[in-house]
């Protein structure tokens, strides 16, 4: 697909991916092309232009590279959340790291992908950022609990800073993959209800009103590297 350049519109959840490698681009088309709920719509290969194709095309979900030549990933979120609240953006990077993860996360991103993610996860990442969702791919959540328990250690009385304890940590890194009660019960060994107790409790200790609000906010602040 050239640059710019929108597809045929089929309904479903429109897409465009910012990339500056056209061999990274081509291939994410190819995987969304498979979903009938999906549509890449145009494709940009800085952040320039995909600040200008995001007013001309109207994308619901916006794939974003953080390192790209001229202006980056992070200057491109900065004013397209600016202009643009309504379109969610998606953070795909090479970058394994909690503090990348923190910085875009603060941005008001929803969702950081790992490049070495699966197709499923970048599937999954851009139907729950289309609705308002947050959605961190298997191996960044990995990253934030293996941090929390490699820290668990220092922390006085087994809790964290906010009265967070370990398995709250636990349970809102994977609220973080996008991950419903049941799934999640599944992963910790808990019922559907408990997990929903826990969700709930952390809301409460926050101060946040909803699940988006639960993620930014606890990664904003460190929650859980500082367990």
């Amino acid at each position: 697909m050239p640059l710019g350049v929108r597809m045929s519109g089929n309904g479903g959840i429109k897409v465009l991916v910012v990339d500056d490698h056209a061999i990274v681009r081509e291939s994410i088309r190819l995987v969304l092309r498979k979903y009938d709920d999906i549509e890449v719509i145009g494709e940009a290969g800085e952040g320039a232009q995909s600040v200008e194709l995001v007013e001309n095309l109207k994308p619901d979900v916006v794939l974003m590279d953080m390192s790209m030549p001229g202006m980056g990933g992070i200057e491109a979120i900065k004013l397209l959340r600016q202009a643009h609240p309504e379109v969610q953006i998606i953070v795909f990077t090479v970058h394994e790291s909690l503090e990348y993860m923190r910085r875009a996360v603060s941005l008001g991103v929803a969702g950081y992908v790992l490049k070495g993610a699966t197709c499923s996860d970048l599937v999954r990442s851009v139907r729950v950022a289309s609705v308002h969702g947050m959605y961190l791919d298997p191996k960044s959540t990995k990253l934030l609990v293996n941090e929390a328990i490699r820290t668990r250690s220092a922390a006085d009385g087994g809790t964290c800073r906010r009265d967070l304890s370990l398995r709250e940590s636990e349970v809102l890194a994977y609220i973080g993959r996008g991950q419903s009660n049941e799934e999640i019960g599944s992963k910790l060994k808990l019922s559907p209800n408990t997990v929903q107790v826990y969700r709930s409790r952390m809301m409460r200790k926050l101060g946040v009103h909803n699940k988006t609000e639960l993620v930014r906010y606890a990664l904003h602040e460190g929650l859980l590297a500082e367990v």
